[in-house]
C-alpha cells in the first residue's frame, strides 16, 4: 500500500455556495404545464414545486454532509485523478473478510451504496453471519461525486483499468467486484480484463444485445428482451441519446439552476426506482435531495453525462466479450430491462442468478437489506 497516495478526506461546503444555490432556488423561473400532466411530459410541476420549497425552508444539508462523514473516507491518486474513495473495514477486523470493490451508476455517486457499507462490513450487527463479512471500497467514478474531473471523458474500460490500480494501492492483489448501471459495466470490464485478480463479479445490470446482432441466433426469450429494450428506449430513452451525443449542451442548463438539475435527475430516480410511481415510497425528501446536492456543489452533471458518450465509443468487439469469472446477477423486479436467464448465460460464466421480491434500479439504496444479503450468498463460496 503506497500510503503517500492516499489522504483523508472530509468535504465541507462553503457557506457562499449554499447561499447561491439557496438564492437560485428562490429566484426560479418556473414553466407552465397542461393541466394534469402529473409525471406523463417528464417531471411533475407540482411535485417539483413541493420538493424545491423543501431545499429552501426544511433539507438540512449540514446534517446529511456530517452523516455522510461519519463514513471512512479518503482521497486517492490514480491514474493521475484524485478519486474519492470510502474505504471501510470489516468490523470486527477479520483476516477472512473480503475485498470488495462497488461501482455505482447514473445518477448518482457513492451515495448509491451509502445505507449497504455497514450491512457488509459488520453483518453480525445486522442478523447476518460475522463470516461473510467485507472490507468495502466504494469510489466515484471520475467525474462523479467528489472525484476529480477527467480532462477527456473516460469510458466503463478504462475507469475499470482504474479500479485495478486503485486495488493495488490499497494493497488488494485478489478482491471482489460488484455494481449497478454503469457500475455493472466497469465491473464487467474488471472481470475481463483482470481475470487474475477478480474472484467474482457481481451485477445487477447484464446489457442487452447490440444494435445489429443477428436475431435468428438468439432465443425466443433473447429476441423478446431486445423488443422490450426497444420499446423502454423509444419511451424512456430521451435523456440517453442527449448524454451520448449533445451531453455538453444540457450540461449549460443543468449547470447553472439547481431546479434544472433536480428535475433531470428526480425524474429518473422515480421512474426506475421500486416505487409504484409514488417516488416517496423509495426515497425521502431528505434522501432525494442529498443525492442532486452532491451534484450540484460538485459540479459534476456534465462530467457524469459525458461517460455516456465515451461509452458509445467502445468498440463493438469489446462489447461482445463474454465475462469467465464466476458471475452473479440479481435482477430487481422493478428495473430498467430484466434480461433472461439465457442472455446472462450467454454472456457470462453464471454460478448465480436470483430475482429479489422488491427494489428497482437503486437496489442498493432501495433495499439495502436485500442488496447485502445477494452479496453475502453470492460471494459465500469465493472467500478462500
Amino acid at each position: 500500500m503506497s500510503d503517500a497516495a492516499i489522504e483523508p478526506f472530509s468535504p465541507h461546503a462553503d457557506p457562499a455556495a449554499l447561499a447561491d444555490l439557496r438564492a437560485r432556488l428562490v429566484a426560479t423561473r418556473w414553466p407552465d404545464a397542461p393541466d394534469d400532466a402529473g409525471w406523463s411530459l417528464g417531471t411533475d410541476l407540482d411535485y417539483l414545486r413541493e420538493l424545491v420549497a423543501y431545499w429552501v425552508d426544511g433539507f438540512d444539508w449540514a446534517a446529511q454532509e456530517a452523516a455522510l462523514a461519519r463514513l471512512p473516507r479518503f482521497r486517492v491518486r490514480v491514474g493521475g485523478l484524485g478519486i474519492h474513495v470510502v474505504h471501510a473495514a470489516a468490523a470486527p477486523a477479520s483476516p477472512s473478510a473480503l475485498p470488495l470493490i462497488l461501482t455505482h451508476g447514473w445518477p448518482d455517486s457513492f451515495w448509491r451504496f451509502s445505507k449497504v457499507i455497514p450491512l457488509l462490513t459488520d453483518p453480525a450487527a445486522h442478523g447476518g453471519d460475522p463470516a461473510d463479512a467485507f472490507e468495502v471500497i466504494v469510489p466515484d467514478m471520475p467525474g462523479f461525486g467528489y472525484s476529480e474531473h477527467p480532462s477527456a471523458p473516460l469510458d466503463s474500460r478504462a475507469v475499470a483499468g482504474l479500479w485495478a490500480e486503485l486495488m493495488g494501492t490499497l494493497g488488494h492483489e485478489r478482491f471482489g467486484a460488484a455494481g449497478g448501471d454503469i457500475g455493472s459495466h466497469v465491473s464487467r470490464y474488471l472481470a475481463l480484463d483482470h481475470p487474475d485478480r477478480v474472484v467474482a463479479v457481481h451485477r445487477t445490470d447484464a446489457g442487452i444485445p447490440s444494435p445489429g446482432v443477428d436475431l435468428s441466433e438468439l432465443a425466443p426469450d433473447e429476441r423478446a428482451l431486445v423488443a422490450d429494450a426497444a420499446s423502454w428506449n423509444a419511451a424512456e430513452g430521451a435523456y440517453g441519446a442527449m448524454h451520448r451525443t449533445k451531453p455538453q449542451t444540457a450540461a449549460f442548463g443543468l449547470t447553472d439552476s439547481p431546479v434544472g438539475l433536480a428535475a433531470w435527475i428526480v425524474e429518473k430516480m422515480r421512474a426506475w426506482s421500486d416505487c409504484g410511481g409514488d417516488i416517496e415510497r423509495s426515497f425521502t425528501k431528505d434522501e432525494i435531495l442529498t443525492n442532486v446536492t452532491i451534484y450540484w456543489l460538485t459540479g459534476s452533471i456534465g462530467s457524469s453525462m459525458r461517460m455516456y458518450n465515451a461509452n458509445s465509443k467502445l468498440p463493438p468487439e469489446q462489447l461482445a466479450r463474454r465475462v469467465e469469472v464466476p458471475s452473479g446477477f440479481s435482477i430487481f423486479p422493478a428495473d430498467i430491462v430484466r434480461p433472461p436467464r439465457a442472455w446472462l448465460e450467454r454472456t457470462a460464466n453464471v454460478v448465480r442468478a436470483t430475482e429479489p421480491e422488491r427494489g428497482g434500479h437503486f437496489a442498493a439504496f432501495e433495499e439495502p437489506e436485500l442488496y447485502a444479503r445477494e452479496l453475502r450468498e453470492f460471494f459465500r463460496p469465493f472467500r478462500q
